[in-house]
């Protein structure tokens, strides 16, 4: 087309629309990731979908969407029920289109239906490929192998200071029913949303600069949907956990959460109150075991006494018992010669003087006759 045959925009857009109206003309089932997404008050979401090629970071294909209101009514609780998550940037979405273009708005990409089931799919393999390259790199069970100290009083906490988990930590732990003494020490950070590992992995950097301080690193939130602890399987956290100096002890969700970064930390509890009984139970059963070891060894002391009282018995009763003055009293008589005692007839000669001892007194004598 020469310059004499030119065209306003408007016509040539107006051509575009055309031919695509005429040559897309169907729905599509399309897969994609969401790089963004805003809920309008009117009702509508808008998203920016892209795509990327298998093992690139780079974007090889955007295209705008939206869901229209009325739609979006339906769609948004049934695909939240399905996967126990809101649509969401970087989510990657399987979603049934119309494509779309405006004069003044271009291309776009009318959504008019959406698989949960695929995005459940793509979690969980996400999840399990996490999962893999941490064993694969040898960090899975790695803070795992740190020695835990048997009373942990020095905790580094990390979690928000507002979270009501929190809050039901740090009175479970310090109103202990034994009155054991606790130092904490909190170190902020947001503990949901794509923004929480990068936040968590920060606060983990100021307690690993003060290692020396704390005994245990706790990191710990409430229970919550499950977009808002999807956080807690980030590879980078994960890898932060395994890595870090301390044992790390993680108290995160409800009864049925569990998540990576359960897996890589050294113990994992259920909920922030379960991890602060925890803590506190260490220190009670330490204390069981000192009581018992008293009783033990007041016992053993009390039976060393009474054996060795008897015995002091016994040794009296032999040294009465043996007392020559009882022999006398008994008849018996003792003979001496020159101060030393006679014990054999052969020790005494004629006109031998000896003194002998009865009870009551000593007489002397002068041997006159020996007989046999």
């Amino acid at each position: 087309m020469g310059k004499e045959e030119k065209m306003r925009l408007s016509d040539l857009q107006e051509q575009v629309r055309k031919s695509i109206e005429q040559r897309f003309t169907g729905k599509y089932w399309i897969t994609a990731e969401i790089s963004e997404i805003k809920n309008h008050y009117s009702g509508h979401c808008y998203l920016d979908l892209i795509d990327k090629n298998p093992g690139e970071d780079a974007v090889s294909a955007k295209a705008q969407a939206i869901i229209w209101a009325n739609n979006y009514r339906m769609l948004r609780p049934f695909f939240e029920t399905t996967t126990g998550s809101p649509l969401s940037k970087g989510m990657h979405v399987l979603v049934c289109v119309q494509v779309q273009f405006s004069s003044l708005y271009g291309l776009s990409l009318v959504i008019i239906d959406i698989d949960p089931a695929f995005t459940v799919g793509e979690q969980e393999l996400l999840r399990q490929e996490t999962i893999n390259r941490l064993k694969a790199e040898g960090m899975f069970e790695m803070n795992s192998t740190l020695d835990f100290p048997p009373l942990p009083r020095r905790l580094a906490v990390i979690s928000s200071e507002q979270a009501a988990g929190y809050r039901d930590f740090m009175k479970q732990l310090h109103e202990n029913e034994f009155g054991f003494k606790f130092f904490t020490e909190l170190f902020p950070a947001p503990m949901q949303g794509i923004v929480a590992p990068e936040g968590i992995i920060e606060a983990m950097d100021q307690v690993a600069a003060r290692g020396e301080e704390f005994d245990l690193l706790l990191i710990l939130r409430g229970g919550g949907a499950a977009h808002d602890l999807a956080c807690f399987d980030d590879y980078n956290l994960a890898a932060n956990i395994a890595q870090f100096p301390l044992p790390v002890v993680v108290g995160v969700g409800h009864d049925h959460d569990y998540h990576i970064a359960d897996m890589v930390a050294h113990t994992s509890v259920k909920t922030p109150t379960a991890l602060a009984d925890f803590i506190v139970d260490l220190f009670a059963a330490e204390e069981q075991q000192i009581l018992y070891l008293a009783r033990r060894l007041s016992m053993a002391l009390q039976n060393r006494i009474m054996s060795e009282r008897s015995r002091i018995q016994l040794l009296e009763q032999r040294i009465v018992s043996g007392n020559p003055f009882k022999l006398l009293e008994k008849g018996y008589a003792l003979i001496h010669k020159e101060g030393k005692r006679i014990k054999n007839i052969n020790d005494i000669s004629i006109d031998d003087k000896i003194g002998i001892i009865l009870n009551g007194g000593q007489i002397e004598c002068v041997v006159k006759v020996i007989s046999d």
